[in-house]
């Protein structure tokens, strides 16, 4: 029998059990430190931290409080740019690897290590579907079985991953399997319209995971390029009927997903219609009070509105004229670029515009500088007595550019006489392209 105090001391250690994950990331001196988060569907939530050392290791300790589901470890800045999620089920430890030339990999995790797996071998037969489409093959038989090993393929890892966190990702992930040929048209649509069939809205795993929002942004814009605004809305609209009526968070959360992506893509009236058919209103129903004030500022600095106004001072034969940008008579058009004296990008994009418009004097340019001193404003803009400067103190609390949106340096809006906005310029080069 053994001694009593020897089951006592054992005993904690099962009770207390902790885990961990640990990684090595490559090259070491790219990385400083490794942060640990708990996703959620509301948000994510700060754990721990783990300086990264001098061979590019770091280990955080998985304490026993926190429950199984997703994690996210942050590696650099930004934030939102580097980072990678992971599945825990409080079982085991996670190891990870991470290279610039080899990108992420597990080295312990049956969850994550299966999760890989499997999206590695779909991802190789819909290649080898793709390429039977792209070399225009009549060979049915060969399709039909490619097809079937695809349908194999999802069953074998639904059956592997049973009783697993990572079997709600592969049901999820289902692919369109038909049973027998079907032409690129037909094959195409049938992928389009079965995209959600799989995916439960509801389940908070997935809901606090990255596979939502880069399914549902894969389901709105894989064919972006060729789109009408027409389907684009009807693809919103089936989006949202699949999403249903009572996951209001989780569908705020991937409309502002959706309408992000459109405002890069300055699809004005995509950016309108997913603001005014839908997200103003959960926004403005859940409080979103930062999201519902980004959405009437976009909505006002849309292309074929009138800019917002804002005071400024010119030079006029020598007499300095106090005004602002709606009484100002100066041309036929009028390029806004909102910069900063210490923006190095700022300092290589002036000076082609500066140079580009010089032989363009219907073509007036108002140039605000948000900064946190005018100290190296007043230096810098001697370089443009072209322009018209406007000081924008307090940076990006500058009122004027708190009206426009501006959330990067260099931005451009190009304005006709009346002052309505006919352009939002992604750099020098489109600006040259829409003035052409």
């Amino acid at each position: 029998m053994k001694p009593l105090y020897a089951i006592l001391l054992f005993f904690p250690v099962l009770m207390f059990a902790q885990h961990s994950v640990k990684g090595t990331f490559s090259p070491a001196e790219n990385y400083t430190y490794a942060f640990l988060y708990h996703a959620t569907p509301s948000g994510t939530e700060y754990l721990d931290r783990s300086k990264v050392d001098e061979t590019g290791q770091f280990s955080i300790v998985m304490d026993s409080s926190y429950p199984p589901g997703m994690y996210k470890i942050v590696y650099a800045l930004p934030a939102e740019d580097y980072n990678f999620n992971f599945i825990y089920d409080g079982k085991e430890d996670i190891g990870i690897t991470l290279s610039d030339k080899t990108g992420l990999e597990y080295t312990k995790s049956n969850e994550n290590k299966l999760w890989a797996s499997y999206t590695n071998s779909i991802n190789m037969v819909n290649r080898t579907i793709n390429n039977f489409y792209t070399q225009h093959s009549d060979d049915k038989k060969a399709l039909t079985a490619i097809f079937n090993t695809l349908r194999n393929t999802q069953d074998s890892f639904e059956q592997a991953a049973k009783g697993m966190l990572v079997s709600v990702f592969i049901k999820a992930n289902t692919p369109y399997a038909p049973k027998e040929y079907q032409d690129l048209t037909t094959y195409s649509q049938h992928v389009k319209r079965s995209y959600l069939d799989a995916v439960d809205f509801e389940n908070p795993l997935l809901q606090s995971s990255d596979f939502l929002t880069d399914r549902v942004l894969s389901y709105i814009f894989s064919a972006s390029e060729t789109a009408t605004t027409a389907q684009f809305k009807k693809d919103v609209d089936t989006l949202v009927n699949k999403i249903g009526a009572n996951n209001t968070l989780i569908k705020t959360v991937l409309l502002e997903s959706i309408w992000r992506k459109f405002k890069l893509m300055n699809q004005t009236d995509m950016v309108n219609y997913v603001s005014d058919t839908y997200l103003m209103t959960l926004a403005k129903n859940a409080n979103y009070t930062e999201l519902v004030e980004e959405l009437k500022v976009s909505k006002n600095t849309a292309i074929g509105n009138k800019a917002p106004n804002f005071k400024l001072d010119y030079v006029k034969e020598g007499q300095t004229i106090h005004s602002n940008l709606y009484d100002l008579e100066t041309s036929s058009t009028y390029l806004i670029i909102f910069w900063s004296s210490t923006c190095g990008h700022c300092q290589v994009e002036l000076p082609l515009v500066k140079e580009y418009l010089a032989n363009r004097p219907d073509i007036t340019v108002i140039a605000i500088g948000l900064e946190d001193d005018d100290t190296t404003w007043k230096n810098a803009i001697k370089q443009y007595p072209e322009f018209i400067q406007v000081l924008g103190l307090e940076r990006w609390d500058n009122p004027i550019s708190d009206d426009y949106g501006v959330e990067a340096t260099p931005s451009y809006f190009l304005l006709n006489k009346d002052k309505i906005i006919i352009g939002k310029p992604y750099d020098v080069e489109a600006l040259k392209a829409m003035l052409k």
